[in-house]
C-alpha cells in the first residue's frame, strides 16, 4: 500500500552473536574474596531530601516527597543523578567479572550483520553493521556494481548517540528524507538530500515527533508532530498531534496542517500515509495507544475533503493496500483476532465492508507485496504464514524453517521477490528470499554469528495463573542442565498495550545463556498474543491479572526446579518496568534480583508527562474515578514501597534523555527503595547519560549496560567467578 518504510526492526531479527563462552580463570578465583568483602559492605546512598508536596484525590491525601526530582532542568536533580551514578558505578566496578562479561558481550556482537535489500529508483539499498559499529550503515549499489556508503550514522556524532531514526524515498527514488534522533530523544530532525550527490537540498526540519515520512510523488511528504511544549521538552505534556505536509522548496514554518489544527480534530496520535499509486492520503487519529479513527482524501482532486472511513476509536483499523478505488483494511472491529475487509473508497464506512480474510481463532498480522496478501498468524506466540491473492483465495501455506518468528513478506506490487527473516530465542536470524509466484524460499543470507544453537534448548510450557488462566512461557537454556533449583534465571515480561512477545534471538541474551543462565519469557495478559480480549484482560481494573500471571510464572519455575528464589531475577522495560516494580513490591520474597528498566512507576502522575495521557486505555487515570484511583494507588510501585521490608537486590535503569517514560519515575522509585529498604540487598539506579527510551542506543552502550545488568544479577545471586 504505502511506499516501503525501511524497518530497522528487521535488523533486530537478524542480530546474532559470535564468540566463545567465557571460561573460569585463576584471576576470577583470586578476586572472589574481594567480592565477598564488597558484598558485606553496607552501601551509603546519597541523601535524597523529602519535600512537603501533598496531592488530594477524592478526599485522600497522598504525599509526594520526591516531586522535586521531576524537574529535569534543575541543578539539584542533575547533582542527584551524578551522585547516584557514582555510588552505582563504584559498586559495579568492584564486581570481579564485570570486564569478562564486557569481553563476552563484545565477542558475541562482533560479526557482520546485513539487512534485506530493497529497491528505490535505480539503486538497491541495504543496512549493514561490520560488527561493533555503534549504528548500522546504509549502503547502496547499482545492480552488479560495488556497494558504496549512502548514509553512515556513525558520523552523526562522536559518541554514537545520534542515530538514524527513519528513512523514506520519493516516488522515483531521486530524493530521500531521513530522521535523526539525538541522545535517544523522541524529538527528531528531518534532513532531505539528493540521492545522487548525497547533498542536503534545503533547511533541516526540526521538532518532529512520533512520525513516519510519507512522500507524495517527488513534490513533498507528510509528517506528524506536536507544538513544542513550554518548559522542558523532555517531560512537558504533549497532547495535540498534527499532520503536516511539507512541500519541497518551502520553509517549515509554511507547512500546511492537514489534520489536527482544530479542537474538533484534537488527538494525541495522528499519522498519515500515501497509497503506492499516489491516489489517496490515509489519516489515522487516536486518543490513546489503542483504537483509531480513519479518514481518506483523494489526492487526484484539488481541495478534496477528508472522507470519514471510521468515526470512532473503538477498534484498530489500518488500510494495508489499494487497487484503484478498492481499499484493503485490516481491522479488529467485530473481530478481536482481526480480519481483512475490502470496501470502495467512494463509500468506505464499516456498513459496506466485505470480509476478504475472515477472523480465525489465531491473531492476524498482515503485510502486502508482489501483488499478494500475507497473513501472519500467531499460534501460541509462534508464527504461521499464509499467502492469499487479492480476491481472498488461499494460494499456499508457507513452509517456515522451524518454530519461531517470521517477519517481512512486504514490498511493492511489482516485486517478484520478497524477503523475510526467521529467528527464535536460540537461533540467530536468517534472511530468506521468497518467490511470490512459486512460493519457493531460498537462504539469502545466513547469520554470521558464531553461536551453536544445537547446544541449547528452547521449549514452550503452559502454566496456570492465580485465576486458572493458562499462560504460555518459553524457556531457553543449555541442554543438559540439572533441574535442581540452582540455575540463575531471568524471567522477562511485558504484559500491556497489545504488544506480543514472540521468539527473537538477541546476542545480549545469548551472553546470559552462555553463562549457564535460563532465559524465560512469559506471554502475559495485557499483551496481544491471543487478540483483543487477551489485551483487555490486562487493562485498567484488570491490570492485576498481569502481575498475577508474572508471579505465577515465577512460582512455576521454582516448583519445577528450574530455579529458586535465591537464583531468580525479574526483568522488564517501560510497561515491563511497571510489571517488575509491581511484583517486587507485592511479593518481595519471591525474587533475588529485580531489574526494572525505563519503567512507568508513578501510576498517579504518569499521564501528566509527555504523551503519557495516551496510555490511559491500558491504565486508567487517578482522576477518572475513586475506584480507579484506589486501584492505581494499590499497585503503583512508587506508592507501595514499605519501610522495613526486605526487597530484592534492585538495579533501576533509565536514561536522562528519556522523553517517553520520563526518568522521574525511576528517580522517585529508587529514592523510595533506598529510604525504606529493610534488608542488606543493594538498591541502585544506573542512569545512562545522553540516552533515551532505548531506540538507537549505540552498540558500545549496549555492551556496557548488559555487562552491568548481568554482573549485578549474578553477583547478588552469590556467583563469585565465571
Amino acid at each position: 500500500m504505502m511506499k516501503k518504510a525501511l524497518a530497522l526492526a528487521v535488523l533486530v531479527a537478524l542480530t546474532g552473536c559470535g564468540g566463545e563462552q567465557a571460561s573460569q580463570t585463576e584471576v576470577a578465583k583470586k578476586e572472589a574474596p574481594k567480592a565477598e568483602m564488597v558484598a558485606a559492605q553496607k552501601l551509603t546512598y546519597p541523601e535524597t531530601h523529602k519535600g512537603d508536596v501533598v496531592d488530594t484525590y477524592f478526599d485522600t491525601k497522598v504525599a509526594d516527597p520526591y516531586r522535586w526530582l521531576e524537574d529535569d532542568m534543575s541543578e539539584e536533580t542533575a547533582a542527584w543523578v551524578k551522585t547516584q551514578n557514582k555510588v552505582t558505578f563504584d559498586y559495579l566496578s568492584q564486581i570481579p567479572y564485570r570486564d569478562k562479561l564486557k569481553e563476552s558481550l563484545t565477542n558475541l556482537m562482533n560479526y557482520e550483520k546485513v539487512g534485506a535489500p530493497f529497491k528505490e529508483g535505480k539503486y538497491t539499498y541495504f543496512y549493514k553493521n561490520d560488527g561493533l559499529q555503534n549504528q548500522y550503515v546504509v549502503y547502496r549499489q547499482v545492480d552488479g556494481g560495488e556497494p558504496e556508503v549512502f548514509l553512515d550514522p556513525n558520523t552523526f556524532s562522536e559518541d554514537g548517540t545520534t542515530s538514524l531514526a527513519g528513512l523514506s524515498f520519493s516516488k522515483d527514488g531521486s530524493l530521500a528524507a531521513y530522521q535523526i534522533s539525538e541522545g535517544g530523544s523522541d524529538w527528531r530532525k528531518v534532513i532531505i538530500i539528493d540521492v545522487e550527490t548525497k547533498k542536503q537540498i534545503e533547511d533541516t526540519l526540526v521538532d518532529v515527533k512520533f512520525s513516519g515520512l510519507s512522500w507524495f510523488g517527488n513534490e513533498g511528504f507528510y509528517y506528524s508532530s506536536y507544538d513544542k511544549p513550554e518548559g522542558s521538552e523532555l517531560s512537558a505534556k504533549t497532547d495535540q498531534h498534527k499532520l503536516y505536509y511539507h512541500k519541497l522548496g518551502t520553509k517549515q514554518a509554511d507547512d500546511k496542517v492537514v489534520f489536527g489544527a482544530t479542537d474538533a480534530q484534537k488527538h494525541r496520535y495522528v499519522g498519515g500515509g500515501v497509497t503506492e499509486d499516489d491516489r489517496y492520503l490515509l489519516v489515522s487519529a487516536a486518543v490513546s495507544t489503542s483504537g483509531n479513527k480513519l479518514f481518506i482524501k483523494d489526492l487526484t482532486k484539488p481541495n478534496s475533503p477528508l472522507v470519514t472511513v471510521l468515526d470512532n476509536t473503538n477498534s484498530d483499523s489500518t488500510v494495508i493496500d489499494s487497487d484503484g478505488s478498492k481499499l484493503y483494511i485490516v481491522t479488529n472491529l467485530n473481530a478481536p483476532n482481526k480480519r481483512v475487509v475490502t470496501v470502495d473508497a467512494s463509500n468506505p464506512t464499516p456498513d459496506n465492508w466485505v470480509d476478504l480474510i475472515p477472523e480465525t481463532k489465531n491473531v492476524l498480522n498482515v503485510s502486502t507485496g508482489g501483488g499478494y496478501i500475507f497473513a501472519k498468524y500467531m499460534v501460541d506466540a509462534i508464527s504461521k504464514v499464509q499467502q492469499f491473492d487479492k480476491n481472498g483465495k488461499l494460494v499456499r501455506d508457507i513452509e517456515l524453517p522451524g518454530v519461531g518468528t517470521a517477519g517481512g513478506f512486504a514490498g511493492d506490487k511489482d516485486d517478484a521477490k520478497l524477503y523475510y527473516t526467521f529467528t527464535n530465542y536460540k537461533t540467530p536470524g536468517t534472511t530468506f528470499s521468497f518467490d511470490v509466484a512459486s512460493g519457493n524460499s531460498d537462504v539469502y543470507r545466513k547469520s554470521a554469528a558464531n553461536f551453536d544453537a544445537d547446544q541449547y534448548e528452547s521449549k514452550q510450557v503452559f502454566y496456570k495463573s492465580k485465576d486458572g488462566t493458562q499462560v504460555p512461557m518459553i524457556l531457553t537454556y543449555k541442554k543438559g542442565i540439572a533441574l535442581d533449583g540452582s540455575n540463575p534465571t531471568i524471567l522477562y515480561g511485558y504484559g500491556g498495550f497489545n504488544v506480543s512477545l514472540t521468539p527473537r534471538f538477541s546476542p545480549a541474551r545469548a551472553a546470559w545463556l552462555e553463562q549457564g543462565g535460563i532465559y524465560a519469557v512469559a506471554n502475559l495478559r495485557g499483551g496481544g498474543e491471543y487478540g483483543k480480549e487477551w489485551h483487555k484482560a490486562g487493562t485498567q481494573l484488570q491490570k492485576q491479572n498481569v502481575f498475577d500471571d508474572f508471579i505465577a510464572a515465577a512460582e512455576y519455575l521454582i516448583a519445577e526446579k528450574y530455579t529458586s528464589s535465591a537464583k531468580l531475577a525479574v526483568n522488564g522495560g517501560s510497561n515491563g518496568g511497571l510489571l517488575v516494580g509491581a511484583v517486587m513490591t507485592q511479593r518481595p520474597e519471591l525474587f533475588k534480583v529485580a531489574l526494572p528498566a525505563v519503567g512507568v512507576l508513578d501510576m498517579l502522575r504518569y499521564h501528566t508527562f509527555t504523551a503519557g495521557a495516551g496510555w490511559a486505555y491500558d491504565y486508567g487515570t487517578a482522576e477518572q474515578s475513586k475506584e480507579m484511583f484506589d486501584y492505581l494507588k494499590g499497585y503503583s510501585p512508587v506508592h507501595n514501597v514499605k519501610a522495613g521490608v526486605e526487597y530484592p537486590a534492585t538495579m533501576v535503569t533509565t536514561g536522562d534523555h528519556d522523553d517517553r517514560v520520563v526518568p522521574a519515575h525511576s528517580f522517585k522509585f529508587a529514592a523510595e527503595l533506598q529510604a525504606k529498604q529493610g534488608g542488606s540487598n543493594p538498591t541502585l539506579i544506573r542512569i545512562e547519560t545522553n540516552a533515551g527510551h532505548g531506540a538507537g542506543t549505540p552498540t558500545s552502550k549496549i555492551i556496557e549496560q548488559y555487562a552491568d545488568i548481568y554482573g549485578f544479577t549474578l553477583y547478588n545471586m552469590g556467583v563469585k567467578s565465571l
